[in-house]
């Protein structure tokens, strides 16, 4: 039993050496693993440490080499200022000089002209007393007659003196009309209408460009021949645009749209119906507005027929000015410039109202709106002031009173004034109106309609008197006539249209 116990201490101690021994042997391991693996952390820190030392050493070198050359530019800078200190320096100092000795030569010719007064005086005196001792006149004498030869030998000093007041004179009375030009300006503010070529038409939903085109393009064909106008319908959501130059029909063609697309019907029948009815109550509307500014500014009794052009006006535009903008401008400028100058206030706001009236028919009749405007006045015994306005402001006549000369300057005041007129707007709508007249004067031809911008003439013949054989002859002659009588830039499309309608009641 002892034996047992003694041999079961001795395994045991032998299994605690053989285990101590073991995990000795471990951990010498363990200790070598971590040693290696320390040694190797160490290496890379290294590295990476001399990787940033030579990546700083690189950016001072950087900044030295950008400080050095900022430092170059700052000497350059501060030696050119330097030597243009010194440049200014030297000027100034030449201009010095030059300044004393200008002072110097003044001072030498103020004391010269000091000695010849005196030498003067003395030979005055001397001439006096040698024509009292010679002649036996008295000083009093003898100094009158000094005069009287000076006075003819100054009669030339006399005549630039005259002269000169003058034109002290006319230097005034070029004030005081700039006093009276100012005075106008600053009581009468008027605005700048600038006229477009197109008007924007908001629809409901793009559903009514659908309705507005039409089967087969029925109903935008039947609005373009009706109203005259070029409808454009685009990739523009919710719009579609009326293009014309003529602001009159362009007017009436966005009220008639937009009143079909607000009534939903929209057909040839339908578009003619309200094409009427719109035409019918701008003819009153324009009647109106004339009548409103003629009582506004207090000129009536007025014809009816000169209201209705007054109001017709505001759909007429000249150098991209609007007509009745400037007619207004020019009236009320007028009554002001007038007033200032001791005229009739009234006949000048007259005179300035219709001055321009002749351009209302320019349109429809053609020729001068000189001519017009003066014919449709005398015919409706205007004041014979008026009529001389109308002649006078564009140097038919030459103005026969204050009244006249004002709406003359100011016409001249409201149409030169920096942003009034526009001289590309009229030389288009000239152009323009040339193509459709040439359309016009064919035989045969019901109407034309010049579209997309003047790239574009629209011809509609009589179908009884123009056959399809003789259709595209007309074509090739407008087109001929246009090549020759009218510059354009790019080429212009003479779109000849023929079409038969028969109309027909059931009773």
């Amino acid at each position: 039993m002892i034996e047992n116990g003694l041999i079961y201490i001795v395994f045991m101690f032998l299994g605690v050496g053989l285990t101590y021994l073991f995990m000795r042997n471990e951990n010498s391991k363990q200790f070598k693993h971590l040693e290696a693996e320390a040694k190797a952390k160490a290496s890379a820190i290294e590295y990476e440490a001399e990787h940033i030392l030579h990546e700083a050493e690189l950016t001072i070198k950087q900044k030295e080499v950008l400080l050095d050359k900022q430092f170059q530019d700052k000497v350059l800078e501060v030696t050119k200022e330097k030597t243009e200190l010194e440049l200014e320096h030297k000027a100034l100092r030449k201009k010095e000089k030059e300044l004393f000795k200008s002072k110097k030569n003044i001072e030498k010719q103020k004391s010269y002209l000091n000695l010849l007064e005196e030498e003067k005086k003395s030979e005055i005196e001397s001439v006096i007393s040698l024509l009292s001792n010679v002649a036996g006149l008295t000083k009093e004498e003898a100094k009158e007659h000094l005069l009287e030869q000076v006075l003819e030998e100054s009669k030339m000093d006399i005549a630039l003196s005259v002269r000169k007041q003058e034109k002290i004179a006319e230097e005034e009375a070029n004030k005081r009309a700039n006093y009276i030009l100012s005075q106008a300006v600053t009581r009468y503010a008027g605005e700048f209408a600038g006229e477009r070529l197109i008007n924007i038409v908001n629809l409901p939903s793009d559903e009514h460009k659908g309705r507005i085109i039409g089967k087969e393009g029925r109903n935008i064909k039947s609005l373009e021949q009706l109203l005259g106008v070029d409808i454009i319908i685009d990739e523009t959501p919710g719009v579609i645009i009326v293009s014309n130059f003529n602001l009159y029909r362009r007017a009436i063609a966005t009220k008639t749209i937009k009143l079909l697309i607000k009534d939903g019907r929209i057909h040839p029948g339908r578009i003619e119906q309200t094409y009427k009815k719109v035409k019918n109550e701008f003819e009153q509307k324009i009647l109106e507005d004339g009548k409103n500014i003629v009582i506004e500014l207090g000129l009536l009794p007025m014809d009816k027929e000169l209201m209705r052009l007054i109001g017709r006006m505001r759909y007429r535009a000249s150098y991209g000015q609007n007509a009745l903008a400037h007619t207004l401008e020019v009236a009320k400028l007028a009554s002001v410039m007038a007033v200032e100058m001791g005229g009739d206030e009234k006949l000048a706001l007259r005179a300035g109202l219709l001055h321009d009236i002749g351009k209302a028919l320019t349109q429809e009749h053609g020729g001068n709106h000189v001519d017009l405007g003066v014919e449709v006045c005398r015919r409706h015994n205007e004041h014979p002031t008026v009529i001389n306005a109308i002649y006078a402001h564009h140097g038919h006549e030459e103005p026969d009173g204050v009244e006249s000369a004002a709406v003359c300057a100011a016409d001249v005041l409201s149409a030169t004034r920096p942003g009034a007129r526009r001289d590309v707007l009229e030389s288009f709508v000239k152009r323009v109106k040339d193509i459709e007249k040439i359309a016009l004067s064919k035989k045969g031809v019901i109407d034309a309609f010049a579209i997309n911008a003047g790239r574009e003439i629209r011809v509609f013949v009589d179908a009884g008197k123009i056959d399809d054989a003789n259709v595209y002859l007309l074509s090739k002659e407008i087109a001929k006539e246009i090549e020759k009588k009218v510059q354009y830039p790019g080429e212009i499309k003479v779109n000849v249209i023929r079409e038969k309608r028969e109309i027909q009641y059931a009773r």
